[in-house]
């Protein structure tokens, strides 16, 4: 039997609308016909394009009604002044009437992979509820909390921001008990200006913190103390913890080891300690791990059970995950997919990764690095370092920024480059030999998903059956 997440007249006190008929909404709530199922509300948002126009499609696949602030036909709707109002305060309703424990999250890097690896945890612990994707945004975020089940005990909201004021209003929406910081590095730029003003609009991840809460700081990064200061004075009576390789962080990194496919990592929780395999590679997966059981710890579970429903994590596609592919002339190369996003600090990460992978020859294809503002062609040039202590041995590189990297690289190292990454596409699938390790990666923008996705294809096609299963690209919600 279905479980009824909102009754009309639900929506109509939460939002102020006025319904045209009676109904219930037994799915969930959705912006989009391509991805809604039967039961679900549909929300006529207007963004890139006007849902209204899509209203009449919601209703033909199913939807029990609809959100809408202006005059539709097809079935049941709630009529409101503002639709993304409307959302905010739904969103606003449904955390009132839940008494989940909630965690958002924030940073520059790696906060979409916690939210990953706490939604998977808080799973195993009972009902929870996560960001579908990466919906951190200003309709992400309360269309999140407005699909959150009444019984759910554990929830965990990604927030994220590309200019300044973005951040507290999503917190305010959220009131997160826990708070979480990730780290601070050189992404959005372009909106933000400095890294101190990413910082500071970071730290406003603490502005809806609950009275008492847990605020969770990156040890070892140069704005702790920034962060710390700034937290406390947003929530004063919250706990500042912290988590990292430093010997007073609260969830310390004790050990780090890779086989080259899958990662065994060690963290120490004021005297607990516990050690989580996961199926990714790089050092930086350390701080996320540590990030994660600090914040699932504060739910009430223990260390070694939040560690133990950690194990066997795989992370979301395009974000470092490894498949085998089949090559048509034979043979097959690993394709290392991280072309979700890319800013100077998760590159740098994405490239470390590569290094302690182990197979044939080390190969990164790479585009542009956007948002990045006037620090971009120094940023991109800066790559140069990172390539050359990565071992790798050959190099395809898309996009006007990264042309400026192919000027920086050694005369030696075999390189390929294009106005875009579509246009690499003759060049890489020459090169590709036996045995590469292939890594994928650059801002979403950059089209390099694209490029992941069609060496999925090409392989499908010329060997049928003998490639291994890859992901879907995520879609970038900022």
């Amino acid at each position: 039997m279905s479980r009824l997440l909102w009754a009309s007249e639900d929506i109509e006190l939460a939002t102020g609308g006025t319904a045209t008929a009676p109904f219930v909404v037994t799915g969930g709530v959705s912006i989009d016909t391509r991805t809604l199922r039967p039961g679900d509300l549909f929300v006529a948002l207007t963004d890139q394009r006007d849902g209204h126009d899509f209203v009449e499609a919601a209703f033909k696949a199913g939807a029990a009604g609809a959100l809408v602030s202006k005059p539709v036909t097809g079935g049941p709707v709630v009529q409101v002044d503002d639709v993304l109002e409307a959302l905010t305060a739904l969103g606003i309703a449904a955390r009132i009437r839940c008494g989940a424990v909630r965690t958002a999250v924030t940073g520059s890097a790696g906060k979409t992979s916690v939210k990953e690896m706490l939604s998977q945890i808080y799973a195993s612990f009972g009902p929870s509820h996560s960001n579908a994707k990466s919906f951190n945004n200003h309709w992400g975020v309360p269309l999140t909390l407005a699909r959150m089940p009444e019984d759910t005990q554990r929830a965990i909201f990604e927030i994220g921001m590309n200019t300044p004021g973005e951040i507290a209003p999503r917190s305010h929406m959220v009131r997160p008990q826990i708070g979480i910081i990730t780290c601070i590095a050189a992404a959005h730029l372009e909106g933000l200006g400095s890294i101190e003003a990413i910082a500071l609009e970071k730290s406003d991840i603490f502005a809806g913190l609950e009275a008492g809460g847990t605020i969770i700081l990156p040890a070892d990064d140069v704005f702790l103390d920034f962060l710390a200061d700034r937290a406390r004075k947003l929530c004063p009576t919250a706990n500042v913890e912290t988590f990292g390789r430093s010997a007073d962080a609260t969830a310390r990194i004790v050990d780090y080891q890779t086989d080259g496919r899958t990662s065994q990592i060690t963290v120490d929780v004021v005297g607990q300690s516990a050690t989580v395999t996961i199926e990714a590679v790089g050092e930086h997966w350390a701080s996320n791990v540590a990030a994660a059981l600090l914040a699932a710890s504060q739910t009430g579970r223990s260390v070694a059970e939040c560690a133990l429903a950690l194990s066997g994590y795989v992370p979301p596609p395009g974000r470092g995950t490894a498949e085998t592919l089949a090559l048509p002339s034979g043979g097959a190369f690993t394709l290392i997919d991280d072309a979700y996003n890319a800013n100077p600090a998760s590159m740098r990460a994405a490239l470390n990764s590569l290094a302690q992978r182990t197979g044939g020859r080390r190969l990164a294809a790479l585009g542009d690095m956007r948002e990045i503002g006037s620090t971009s062609l120094a940023e991109h040039v800066a790559l140069a370092g990172p390539i050359a202590q990565a071992g790798v041995e050959g190099i395809f590189l898309a996009g006007p920024e990264m042309q400026r990297l192919a000027e920086a690289l050694p005369p030696g190292l075999p390189q390929a480059s294009a106005p875009s990454a579509d246009q690499l596409w003759n060049q890489l699938t020459k090169a590709l030999k036996d045995g590469d390790l292939l890594l994928i990666k650059g801002s979403n923008a950059s089209g390099m998903g694209r490029l992941a996705d069609r060496l999925r294809q090409w392989s499908a096609e010329a060997a049928p059956g003998k490639m291994d299963s890859g992901p879907e690209e995520t879609a970038r919600v900022s």
